[in-house]
């Protein structure tokens, strides 16, 4: 028996004894967890913002390191007996700076938005704490009066953040409106050009000259291409920045370095954040990395932003950055740029409209406008059909950020099964296949409709019989009997 087999069957008695006893209690949450693994297996997982972490990731959450509080840092906490939560912390914050070569890591975020709210709090004091722009006369924020304070929260009610704008493929913590950082910050969006769908970077320094932000946020969630990071960072020194660098969705592009030199974000923000469920296969978590000098100001995350931290999440985040740290992951990296490269080929030679005109990263961006169809008829449409996936905003979208016109692919979860770029052609095919054949719907009152639809007789099973094929090939988490 191989290691791997030693280790599913391991793992089958575990989570059948537990899911037994949680059955015990509530049945329909052990129901539910076994549905759960079913459907995951059953389906073709293509949400670019999802994967699937280790059995020992998965194993590292479910332990009583979740009883403790920690509130603090290491050495530093609020409650007593963190001693255990301490070498967790430690040694989690050193696989991130190991990984990424980070002078910095704070492993204690609960999500990117966490994450992100941490970075942008501590930019904010960090500005606000050097003394030629505090305009004080104190030597640290523990010096202020409340005078003084009144001032400050003048200051930080009035900075501004330049961030990519939501339907060219930034996210909604990139200043948003509706979201936290929209009305933390007076904000503005950078986009990309009309015609290429690509990033100008003349036309986002043009901006930050006339804007003049506090904070550039570079990075993304839906923009299908590499980031020159070296030419972000310059844009931000001009005029006078903090560059700040979102890689929740590619952090495993440069954890295995696909991305290197200066699309490698690391070495030129001041301030780098990620979650650790995407491309780093870890589990639902964030991260933020930093230059020593912003050090000081994240480890005030708590209690600035963060309660206690999630001891048993940052212990599987250690486990996940371990194995992200062995050579292995650099070739699963690979396969995942290399993948959607196929995919997108696959559906552009059948007739898909892709923005960009394709990817060099982890992520597809399927405009189905040209199939006559809405992101929600057509995310509902391939649902039905076994394919998960999620609609999108794409650049000047008319039908806004909830109908879209948009699919968004990725290729992470299915290289983790072992898909091979053979299989992503014939995965294009069948998305192809299911759209071609899905008509939009009409209202009660026989007006088009943005969000009903209807599929051809038979598309659903064919493809679902299609994808079984390839799914059995590729089991998820083999050996594993529940």
């Amino acid at each position: 028996m191989t290691d791997s087999q030693e280790l599913a069957a391991s793992a089958s008695q575990i989570y059948r004894t537990a899911l037994d006893i949680i059955g015990g209690i509530e049945p329909r949450i052990a129901e539910a967890t076994r549905s759960e693994l079913a459907d995951q297996r059953a389906s073709l997982k293509l949400i670019a913002s999802e994967n699937y972490a280790s059995l020992p990731v998965l194993m590292t959450m479910g332990t009583w390191m979740s009883d403790k509080y920690a509130e603090g840092t290491v050495g530093h906490r609020f409650y007593a007996g963190c001693q255990n939560v301490d070498t967790v912390e430690a040694v989690a914050a050193e696989h991130a700076r190991e990984l990424f070569g980070a002078p910095y890591a704070y492993v204690q975020p609960h999500s990117g938005i966490d994450a992100n709210l941490v970075a942008f709090w501590a930019i904010l004091a960090h500005r606000v704490e050097a003394p030629e722009l505090a305009g004080l006369g104190a030597k640290n924020v523990n010096e202020l009066s409340e005078q003084d304070w009144e001032q400050l929260r003048g200051k930080l009610g009035n900075q501004r953040l330049l961030g990519m704008s939501l339907d060219a493929g930034g996210h909604l913590t990139h200043g948003f409106r509706p979201n936290i950082s929209g009305k933390m910050f007076h904000q503005r969006q950078y986009g990309t050009d009309p015609s290429t769908g690509l990033l100008d970077y003349d036309q986002v320094a043009a901006t930050a000259r006339e804007f003049k932000p506090l904070i550039i946020v570079a990075g993304y969630s839906a923009y299908p291409r590499r980031v020159n990071f070296a030419k972000m960072r310059e844009i931000a020194d001009e005029v006078g920045a903090t560059l700040m660098v979102d890689m929740a969705h590619f952090a495993g592009l440069v954890a295995g370095k696909v991305f290197t030199g200066d699309e490698n974000p690391v070495p030129f923000a001041q301030v780098t954040t990620t979650t650790t469920h995407k491309s780093l296969r870890g589990p639902r978590g964030g991260i933020v990395l930093a230059q020593e000098e912003y050090a000081p100001a994240v480890d005030r995350g708590c209690p600035m932003v963060l309660g206690g931290p999630l001891s048993h999440v940052m212990a599987a985040k250690a486990v996940a950055l371990a194995e992200a740290r062995q050579p292995a992951f650099q070739e699963y990296a690979q396969n995942v740029a290399d993948n959607a490269q196929s995919f997108a080929e696959g559906l552009m030679k059948r007739g898909a409209k892709l923005v960009t005109d394709g990817t060099d990263n982890h992520l597809v961006l399927l405009d189905v406008s040209s199939f006559g169809l809405t992101g929600r008829q057509a995310e509902s449409a391939l649902l039905d059909a076994g394919v998960v996936t999620n609609r999108n905003s794409v650049p000047a979208d008319p039908n806004g950020a909830w109908y879209t016109s948009g699919i968004r692919f990725g290729t992470p979860a299915l290289t983790s099964r072992g898909f091979t770029g053979e299989d992503f052609d014939r995965v294009a095919e069948l998305v192809v296949d299911v759209l071609a054949r899905t008509e939009p719907g009409t209202t009660k009152d026989g007006k088009p409709s943005k969000a009903s639809y209807r599929l051809a007789d038979g598309v659903a099973d064919r493809t679902k019989a299609a994808a079984a094929e390839m799914l059995d090939a590729h089991p998820l988490y083999p050996g594993l009997e529940l």
